[in-house]
């Protein structure tokens, strides 16, 4: 099912909701990079290719991402994060076939891709694996010896970074700046792309491509993208919506959506 416009805003539109009755925080990374996994899941994986969420606190966006696809129910989104559900805050350990490990102890997600690109790799299998992190997990060590490892056995793997320049204690760049971080992962001879994260058509161009080993997609975002009072603000990492913030965010992607639509923006 390839990505619409209209279907985007709908399930932006579902993530929201899910946020809200639920009252769980954690808006602002989900909608960062809400855009990537949508593009991902719709445009390019195939069926031998398997994706790991690294920054395990957007679990709501890859929830709401596999509902587009007929994956998970209306009734399954009504139990995030609630007692008992498959839906919990972060990836579950099991419950969802399309989710490999439970994920959310930031900076393993990148190791467990490479232990299952090195898999396939042994087994001649074929397919590629996309894993998903934070900037601020680069902060961890683990993540750099998953790219050495990575590059020194040629995996066939697709690392994608959601840079939106905010994480749990500030800015990224007042906690461990490591700017210019695309620099860094071609200074250990990784191709590496940086697009607009928010782009779908630069985000599937990119990921749509393949070669011998690793590659990196750095994706530029915006905490918050599309709601104007959280857009860069990092409080929304934490904070859940009320019912004003609610209906203001739905108005706000509504009428974004309406505007590119008509070409005006």
């Amino acid at each position: 099912m390839h990505l619409t416009p209209k279907l985007l805003l709908k399930a932006k539109l579902r993530l929201l909701q899910m946020h809200y009755e639920s009252g769980v925080g954690h808006i602002g990374g989900n909608l960062s990079c809400f855009d990537i996994l949508m593009a991902l899941y719709h445009n390019v994986l195939g069926p031998l290719d398997r994706f790991v969420l690294s920054k395990g606190h957007s679990a709501g966006a890859l929830f709401v991402t596999l509902w587009s696809l007929g994956l998970l129910s209306d009734d399954d989104l009504k139990t995030f994060h609630k007692d008992g559900t498959r839906l919990s805050g972060h990836p579950p350990v099991h419950g969802i076939p399309e989710i490999a490990f439970a994920t959310g102890s930031l900076g393993h997600g990148l190791s467990l891709s490479a232990g299952l690109a090195l898999a396939k790799k042994l087994k001649g299998e074929k397919g590629r694996i996309f894993c998903l992190t934070s900037d601020g997990e680069w902060n961890e060590g683990s993540n750099w010896e998953a790219l050495i490892f990575s590059r020194h056995h040629r995996l066939n793997l697709t690392l994608i970074v959601d840079l939106n320049g905010l994480q749990g204690f500030g800015r990224t760049c007042d906690i461990a700046d490591l700017e210019p971080l695309a620099d860094k992962f071609r200074a250990f001879r990784v191709p590496t792309l940086e697009v607009d994260g928010h782009n779908v058509e630069a985000v599937t161009a990119a990921l749509r491509q393949d070669g011998d080993g690793p590659m990196v997609v750095v994706a530029k975002t915006k905490k918050g993208q599309g709601v104007s009072f959280m857009e860069g603000l990092f409080k929304w990492h934490y904070l859940p919506l009320s019912q004003e913030t609610y209906q203001q965010a739905v108005e706000q992607l509504t009428s974004l959506c309406v505007m590119h639509s008509a070409g005006l923006s």
